[in-house]
């Protein structure tokens, strides 16, 4: 099977990807709070949800899956571990479907470590990132850079230049015009004001500053965000079907 395929049989179209940032002050707090936003975003529709060690330590990452096992969330599970995200191949073990490398680009690759791990766990579906935040350009053409990257992963991952800074439209129009049905998904700066325009050109998002108060990552995730997105998702949905 394809990477775009793989991707396709995984999610459904315009899927929307909750992030949980693992904050909080204690350990306790910190794992009791992502099961409470898991809890949210299965209850409101949200079709995945990306462990990350945005401000937790990355060890919070394993046992909150761990105590997720324990529980019935009917969510698909993905992990971003920035510190070493080669280890998130591992949690295939603990029921992740999904792992997200905010760059597949070659200049931020472990090669030989990287292709090993995909070849291992060959039915991992990897979102990938290609022009992402906060890593520097390659040099090369836009094009050379996305052939590399779909070579690479499931599906391709790009934002604008930070965190919770919306991507540009141009961006996603010119990145899917190369990919044409090779999923794209829009990871940064999607909230109630944009995701109905951003998701005309990409096939989903990453969703995580827009779910809490104030755009602030330190802050729970607030249910009726998530509810509002995800209400203007629904309809975007419907309107593709007719």
């Amino acid at each position: 099977m394809d990477s775009k395929n793989k991707y396709n049989k995984l999610f459904s179209n315009k899927s929307v990807i909750g992030m949980i940032h693992l904050s909080g002050i204690t350990e306790n707090e910190i794992i009791q709070r992502a099961l409470n936003e898991l809890e949210i975003y299965t209850q409101e529709g949200v079709d995945g949800a990306i462990v990350e060690d945005y401000h937790g330590p990355a060890e919070c990452i394993w046992k909150v899956l761990k105590e997720v096992q324990k529980s019935n969330f009917n969510i698909l599970l993905g992990v971003n571990n920035l510190g070493n995200p080669y280890s998130s191949f591992h949690s295939k073990s603990l029921g992740v479907k999904f792992i997200q490398f905010d760059s597949v680009q070659t200049q931020d690759l472990h090669l030989e470590i990287y292709n090993l791990s995909r070849e291992k766990y060959s039915d991992m579906i990897v979102l990938g990132g290609v022009g992402f935040k906060y890593t520097k350009p390659t040099g090369n053409s836009l094009e050379k850079d996305l052939e590399g990257g779909m070579s690479r992963c499931d599906a391709i991952v790009t934002t604008g230049t930070g965190t919770g800074i919306e991507t540009p439209m141009e961006k996603l129009i010119e990145y899917k015009k190369i990919l044409k049905d090779f999923p794209l998904i829009v990871g940064a700066g999607v909230d109630v004001k944009n995701v109905y325009e951003q998701l005309q050109i990409a096939d989903g998002a990453i969703v995580g500053s827009s779910f809490k108060p104030n755009k602030n990552t330190r802050f729970p995730v607030d249910r009726y965000l998530v509810r509002e997105l995800i209400n203007i998702v629904m309809d975007i949905r419907k309107n593709i079907k007719k």
